[in-house]
This record gives C-alpha cells, sequence and structure tokens, in this order.
C-alpha cells in the first residue's frame, strides 16, 4: 500500500515506512536511546531527502519524549532549574542552527553537511561505545562478574568558571555557562543533524557537570522537548521540510516496537547493550561514508526548484 508525502514529494510503501519506525523503536526500547540518530540515516538510506529527513525526525522527537519526561517527573528525577539553563543554551543553538540549515540548503550543500555530520558524530561515538563496552566485558570475566566501581566526575577548571549557581535537586554548585555551552552545542545537532541529542548530552552532563545518573535522563527529556518543537516549528516555517504524514507513521510504528525492545533488553547485561549499540552506530557510520566516497550513478542532477 503506497502513500504520497506531499513534502518530500514521492510515495512510499505504508507498511515498510511503519516496519522502520517500529525497528527504531524496538532499538531505542532495547538500548534506551532516543532514536534520532538511526532514523535520520535510515530514511536517508530509503530515499527521503536529507532535508526533510532531518526536519522530521526532529519532529518526530518531540512526542516519543513527553512520555518519558512525565514518567521521570513522578519520581522526582527531573533537575528544573538544571533543565531551563540546558533548555536557554539549546534554544539559542538551535535557533541558530536552523538558519544555518536554511542558508546550507540555499547553496545546496546541506545534504553532504548531514551526511558529513553523521559519520563524524556516529564514528567517535560509536567508536568509544566499543572501546568502553569491550573494557567493561573484559573487566567482568576476569573478576568473575564483578566490575570494580570509579570515580565517574572529578573536579576541573571548568568548575571555576564565573556565574555559578546551585543546582539543589542535582547537588551541585557551579557555573551556569557550561549548561548553557553543552544545551547551545547540542540545539545545533538538533537542527543540523534531526536529533535529540541525548548521546552527546547524557554523557556531557555526567562527566562534565557531575550530575547524578538518577536525574539526568529526566532532566535531558526536558530540554530536548522543547529544543526539538523549537526546531520542528522553525524548520517548518523558514524550511517547509517537515512532512507530518511522515512522521506520524514512524510515531505509529515506534510506539509499538518500544514496548518490544524495552522487554527483550532486561534480559541482555548493560555491557553487551553498550557492545551491541556501539556495533550498529558504527555499521550507519560506515554506510554513510560509503555513500560518501562512491562515485554516483549520476554525475549531475537538476534540482526541481532551480528550474
Amino acid at each position: 500500500m503506497q502513500i504520497y508525502l506531499p513534502i518530500a514529494e514521492m510515495s512510499v510503501n505504508i507498511f515498510l515506512i511503519l516496519g522502520l519506525g517500529g525497528g527504531v523503536g524496538f532499538l531505542s526500547g532495547l538500548f534506551g536511546v532516543g532514536g534520532g540518530f538511526l532514523i535520520t540515516p535510515l530514511l536517508i538510506f530509503y530515499g527521503i531527502p536529507p532535508a526533510v529527513s532531518v526536519a522530521t525526525a526532529a519532529n518526530q522527537i518531540v512526542a516519543s519524549s513527553v512520555s518519558g519526561v512525565f514518567a521521570h517527573w513522578r519520581r522526582g528525577n527531573v533537575d528544573l532549574r538544571m533543565g531551563l539553563v540546558l533548555l536557554a543554551g539549546g534554544i539559542v543553538g538551535s535557533t541558530i542552527g536552523v538558519w544555518v540549515f536554511a542558508w546550507l540548503r540555499s547553496l545546496g550543500q546541506i545534504d553532504l553537511v548531514i551526511s558529513l555530520c553523521y559519520v563524524i558524530f556516529l564514528g567517535i561515538i560509536g567508536g568509544m561505545m566499543l572501546i568502553e563496552a569491550s573494557r567493561a566485558i573484559f573487566r567482568t570475566r576476569r573478576r568473575g562478574g564483578q566490575i570494580r566501581r570509579t570515580k565517574k566526575h572529578q573536579h576541573s577548571y571548568v568548575h571555576g568558571l564565573p556565574f555559578k549557581m546551585r543546582f539543589y535537586r542535582s547537588g551541585l554548585y557551579i557555573s551556569a555557562l557550561l549548561p548553557l555551552m553543552i544545551g547551545f552545542f547540542v540545539g545545533l545537532l538538533t537542527a543540523l543533524m534531526g536529533v535529540g541529542g541525548g548521546f552527546v548530552m547524557v554523557p556531557a552532563m555526567i562527566y562534565l557537570l557531575g550530575m547524578p545518573t538518577s536525574v539526568v535522563i529526566g532532566t535531558s527529556l526536558f530540554q530536548i522537548i522543547f529544543v526539538t518543537a523549537n526546531v520542528t516549528f522553525l524548520q517548518a516555517v523558514q524550511t517547509q521540510t517537515v512532512d507530518v504524514a511522515l512522521a506520524i507513521l514512524l510515531l505509529i510504528g515506534g510506539v509499538i516496537g518500544a514496548q518490544f525492545g524495552a522487554r527483550f533488553g532486561s534480559n541482555l547485561k548493560a555491557e553487551h547493550l553498550r557492545a551491541l549499540l556501539g556495533l550498529l552506530v558504527m555499521s550507519v557510520c560506515l554506510k554513510l561514508l560509503f555513500d560518501l566516497v562512491i562515485t554516483p550513478t549520476e554525475l549531475y542532477s537538476i534540482a526541481p526548484g532551480n528550474l
């Protein structure tokens, strides 16, 4: 069964898109990630224009993150003050990012920039995850299944920055500049890559800010909701690249797939999950890199908007 996507200007198989959303939802539930960094490359592989893939993925993240925030809010695992500081930086970063996105699209370079961003970030993050997971598995086997706890966070020069604020829920007294910069950077990534940015923000909140792990996920999701909503609105107004029909299909499949992924993931060890996710991320990275370096079948093309 085919459906026409008005913004992407192409027909797609409904069941294939539902399956794609379900597959990413399954992986999201399995690995505990938002899935934005997976759904955008997969849409590009399917043939959806990269600009539409980025904007539509950001739209999907808004809906999928809301339920997570409510769950963490009820448990008291959201640092509202920290979330607002991160959000302030994220709004500025995402607004500038959408402007850069529109500028690159007008130059005809947005497809290349999106692919390069994914190759760089997925390569770095996937490699780090594989190394960390391999070390954890090796330590577990050597110590008979017991992993020695190490200190995750140490004070450094960044804690001497001015404009300090007290974040009571996180038990921190640090400069507001650091979370502002983290939020700004994640906002840029959201606009340019169609991701929530959790794969960058969560490690930064733990290792740079020193936040307790119990409040990191909820606070990160709180910021992601509003930043991705801002990106979705600005993309719809400035670049007209948000395809609602595509987003709805992906969301339906994602909600169903996430339920199965969460159940299946409870049977696997944490270090094995990280290793599998690292392999998946590296596989997507290598596919994007391969598509960048191979000779295209058509040496040039004329976009309809330039006729």
